[in-house]
């Protein structure tokens, strides 16, 4: 059997090799020797199958295994004669050529990608100039001012007047599409914020400039991807009462608000508030000033200064990726262009390469840095923040975490946060924290 191996570079390799018709032959007779003993054959008793009866009967499933078997043989000789071990592999190795010849034989290729070897030499020296990010106090003021007010109680206002934005209306309504009620479109003694967003769009607006007791027929059309497929995109009138308008309390500033924003804290003061605040929005300033500002500049001069070959098959996915994200955008007439010049899919392809190498080198990167760092995420914590995302934006969390999972996003996930832990550690020793 001819047979070679090589590496391209340190993070790909190519094996070719052609197999003589001889071994997919002894192949197929081993595989049928050992089927011929546990398959059911009609006629006669388990395990007394003779091999010829296995052959004529299953004799293309025997070959298309006997192919596979001789094919990963060649991939196992080559990886040992390269010195490559599974764990160093990086996706599936590809079958780049599978031709089979008028003599049997079949001429191979398998392309291999491994893990580069990813020399960071003296990264820290590489990090930018970190600041430290205080919240000053105008900021802390604004922001206990706001929860003040979003935690003061309504109270009704005190002269009659027309509701305007800002207001919190109390009121019945009925909904009706084609003079027929509909189910859910009905309430009474309902306080609805005006300027919100929460009721159907042009509902609140209509509202607006009503007076106590008054009865007025509101129109609206709910919207085309309205979440209930009978009411979707229909106009709908809605007979709605006026009962009263409310409006928030002045917001008390004192130590009772401190005692209600921190309950674990009986001896809280407004001034443990505001350094509670204080932590909150230096945090948030600090997360923001390294995800946007120092993260970037880090790895693009990491990426540029660091050196190694990179698996091509990883780069290629890549570029897959950009290029179906790009395709997305794209009108009919864009598409239908690409699909009868392929010329043209490969020039968009060159065109996305430089990004998707770039991306691909942040990643190996990244990963090198947390080897380094000793920074790790185990699959609780990417749980845990799907979850916590999930339950900030009323989604069910059981429901994301499987949608996820079937996508094939959290590998993606629990990368991105590696990322963010691994710098977020070497910009906060570098400020001195």
């Amino acid at each position: 059997m001819e047979f070679n191996a090589k590496r391209v570079d340190e993070a790909n390799a190519v094996i070719t090799s052609t197999v003589s018709a001889d071994t997919v032959e002894k192949n197929i007779e081993k595989i049928a020797k050992q089927a011929a003993k546990t398959l059911d054959v009609q006629g006669f008793r388990k395990g007394k199958v003779p091999v010829a009866v296995v052959k004529q009967r299953y004799g293309s499933k025997l070959r298309e295994d006997a192919e596979s078997d001789a094919l990963r043989a060649v991939l196992s000789d080559g990886l040992k004669e390269l010195d490559i071990k599974n764990e160093d592999l990086v996706g599936e190795p590809g079958i780049s050529k599978f031709d089979k010849k008028d003599d049997g034989s079949i001429e191979v290729e398998i392309k291999v990608a491994c893990k580069p070897a990813v020399e960071l030499g003296d990264y820290k020296a590489l990090l930018p100039e970190v600041e430290e990010k205080k919240a000053d106090a105008k900021e802390i003021d604004e922001r206990i001012e706001n929860i003040a007010k979003q935690s003061a109680p309504l109270e009704k206002i005190k002269r009659k007047r027309m509701v305007r934005e800002g207001d919190f209306a109390v009121i019945d309504f009925e909904g009706f599409v084609d003079g027929v009620a509909f189910e859910g479109g009905k309430a009474e003694q309902y306080t609805l914020e005006i300027g919100s967003g929460s009721f159907i769009p042009g509902f609140e607006d209509q509202v607006i400039g009503m007076k106590y007791e008054e009865e007025k027929d509101v129109v609206v059309t709910f919207p085309a991807e309205y979440q209930s497929k009978d009411l979707a995109g229909k106009e709908a009138t809605f007979k709605v009462k006026l009962h009263e308008i409310q409006e928030k309390a002045a917001p008390e500033i004192n130590d009772d608000l401190a005692k209600k924003m921190l309950p674990g804290e009986e001896e809280a003061t407004l001034d443990t508030l505001k350094e509670k605040i204080e932590e909150q929005l230096t945090a948030e300033a600090k997360g923001v000033y390294y995800r946007d500002e120092l993260k970037p500049a880090y790895l693009d001069k990491l990426v540029s200064e660091l050196n190694f070959a990179l698996p091509a098959a990883v780069v290629d996915q890549e570029i897959n990726f950009a290029l179906n994200n790009k395709v997305r955008t794209m009108s009919e007439d864009e598409i239908k262009e690409l699909q009868e010049d392929a010329s043209k899919v490969e020039a968009i392809r060159d065109e996305l390469k430089a990004d998707a190498e770039k991306s691909v080198k942040a990643t190996f990167i990244v990963d090198a840095l947390a080897k380094a760092e000793g920074v790790e995420v185990n699959d609780q914590e990417v749980t845990q923040v799907i979850y916590y995302e999930a339950m900030q934006t009323g989604q069910n969390p059981q429901e994301v975490l499987k949608k996820y999972q079937e996508a094939g996003y959290l590998p993606a996930i629990k990368m991105s946060m590696i990322e963010d832990k691994v710098i977020t550690k070497l910009l906060d020793e570098k400020l001195g924290k």
